[in-house]
């Protein structure tokens, strides 16, 4: 089911569309639905990989070269980043955010943000490492590598709340690196919390 009208009591039949990009591969039984009235879209990159069973809600921006395996369902306005493998029968409540490059093992519950570059597992999910196979198999170079790890490192291995964490970062991580930029900015940004 394409482009269907939002599972959403408050869509009015308002105008709204949902855009797929190049080479997308949307297996069976998959259901993808269209905007509502506050974004008016719901956009699917290109390159992205589309498993049985897959829903995607209203509002929701899945990003390029992003595989969504079985059963993954997106709530509301989900925002997924290029080069994310969500794994099989995970749910994603509404309004998190999932970085680029991460992973999710299949079967976990996100109900916080997902920052970039990481593996995430567990029941409550959380940080489980870096996604060091995917970085390497994309080309990140060992040294850019390190600083994503030594990053993660204050947020996660530390005794710091998030903003003394970020604070650290900024004065003793080479923050000119679009990686830890992209850390950064994604952490600034979330609204849910971090797994």
């Amino acid at each position: 089911m394409i482009g269907e009208i939002p599972q959403d009591l408050k869509f009015g039949g308002e105008k709204s569309e949902l855009i797929i990009g190049n080479n997308t591969t949307v297996r069976e039984f998959c259901t993808l639905n269209r905007g509502t009235f506050e974004s008016k879209k719901t956009k699917i990159g290109s390159d992205v990989l589309l498993m049985a069973y897959v829903h995607i809600a209203h509002d929701c921006n899945v990003g390029n070269n992003v595989i969504l395996a079985n059963g993954v369902q997106l709530g509301g306005h989900v925002h997924i980043g290029n080069h994310a493998i969500i794994g099989g029968m995970t749910p994603i409540h509404q309004f998190c955010k999932v970085g680029e490059h991460a992973m999710v093992g299949g079967g976990f519950r996100v109900v916080q943000d997902v920052p970039p570059f990481i593996l995430a597992a567990g029941e409550p999910l959380k940080y489980n490492g870096l996604n060091s196979l995917g970085l390497r198999r994309r080309g990140f170079s060992s040294k850019v590598r390190k600083l994503i790890k030594e990053t993660y490192k204050t947020i996660y291995h530390s005794d710091l709340n998030i903003s003394s964490a970020i604070k650290k970062i900024k004065e003793t991580i080479d923050v000119s690196v679009p990686e830890v930029q992209t850390i950064i900015s994604f952490i600034e940004k979330s609204d849910r919390g971090l797994v």
